[in-house]
């Protein structure tokens, strides 16, 4: 049985245990794509709870890749060197520090959320065809020479990151970003060789995987989140993820991040607890290599229960994290773990004397997940 605090090795990389802090956009950045010193605040609070991998939020590989211009970004030389510090903090925390490359494609050039609009002034987005998604702005369909700068800007990208001490590299092929743009026939339009079949749609990202996994170290690993439907009729399905996750294990991809969605307004998720879950079980079982499960998980046996039944290898958490950084200790606690996961010496004694583990539920109450 695969325990949730079991170590997870994998190349040159051991996690401490299989709970990871997915990918989340904060929209803080000045319009160089910097890390600042919320990311440092953010990022290493969650080291500090115990989870065993820490990713960043989506980094542009190109300014033109950000979805906003407060974007995270890794696209110069200029952005190794507060990458490092980030990527230091992480690891002095406990944490394994993970970046992910990213280019947002036709959803690119917005305002945050809480803003909700088009950047002003904005920028011409690309994509692989003419075709908006939603009300945004159309996009420009990529000539050749684009698409293969865009393949050259994620190696580059990822060399970068191995300079700035990141341990994992996640490629970003889900959510309705350009790399899921060229998979699914709703947003590819193309009847050259990067669209029409499943060969040519998938050869944007099978490209991007070998020409990054060439550019980095063999002690790195390489993952690659998908989004394993679309939700949509007509639209990417599982089995075509199932049949991409085997592709790209050939070409070095080492654990494969399955969420859903995010391509299509139309789209009409079922969500619940785990929802995603099944589609991570599927690529595991159809391509045979570790796979991440994400998407409202919340409670520790529930986690627990996703690794013991073999449906993933790792849980990558999100909001849950957002409310309580320190849930990794907690889900310790309520698995009767605690000698696994150990409250930091700094904190114990504070922890301890409230008996946060222990308290009244009247008091305890405030603390917990929302």
């Amino acid at each position: 049985m695969t325990d949730l605090f079991a170590p997870f090795s994998l190349r040159g990389v051991t996690l401490k245990n299989r709970i990871g802090v997915s990918p989340m956009c904060q929209y803080c950045c000045r319009e160089d794509g910097l890390p600042t010193d919320w990311h440092l605040a953010h990022l290493v609070s969650r080291a500090v709870g115990g989870a065993g991998l820490v990713f960043t939020e989506a980094a542009a590989v190109v300014p033109e890749g950000r979805i906003t211009p407060a974007d995270l970004g890794i696209w110069s030389d200029a952005h190794v060197a507060p990458h490092a510090r980030l990527a230091a903090a992480i690891a002095a925390t406990g944490g394994v520090p993970g970046i992910q490359l990213a280019h947002a494609g036709r959803k690119a050039s917005r305002l945050a959320p809480w803003l909700d609009g088009p950047a002003v002034p904005g920028w011409t987005c690309l994509a692989p065809s003419a075709a908006p998604f939603a009300d945004f702005a159309v996009p420009r369909a990529m000539t050749e020479a684009e698409i293969a700068a865009t393949i050259a800007a994620f190696a580059a990208a990822a060399r970068r990151a191995v300079a700035a001490g990141y341990r994992v590299i996640e490629l970003h092929g889900a959510h309705g970003y350009l790399m899921h743009q060229f998979l699914s026939p709703i947003s590819n339009r193309r009847n050259d060789a990067w669209g029409g079949d499943f060969e040519g749609r998938t050869r944007l990202l099978r490209e991007v995987a070998g020409a990054v996994r060439a550019a980095i170290p063999d002690e790195v690993m390489l993952w690659l989140r998908i989004s394993h439907t679309d939700w949509v009729e007509g639209g990417w399905t599982t089995e075509e993820s199932v049949e991409l996750a085997r592709r790209v294990k050939a070409l070095g991809v080492d654990v494969v991040d399955v969420s859903s969605g995010g391509l299509d307004a139309g789209q009409k998720i079922p969500l619940g607890p785990g929802y995603q879950v099944p589609g991570a079980e599927a690529v595991k079982t159809g391509a045979g290599l570790p796979v991440a499960a994400v998407g409202l998980i919340t409670e520790p046996a529930q986690a627990q229960a996703i690794l013991a039944e073999g449906k993933a290898d790792m849980v990558l958490l999100a909001r849950v994290l957002l409310r309580d950084p320190y849930w990794p200790m907690r889900a310790a606690s309520a698995l009767g773990r605690v000698e696994a996961l150990p409250i930091p010496p700094q904190y114990e004694r504070g922890w301890n004397t409230l008996g946060a583990w222990r308290m009244d539920p009247a008091i305890a109450a405030p603390m917990r997940p929302l």
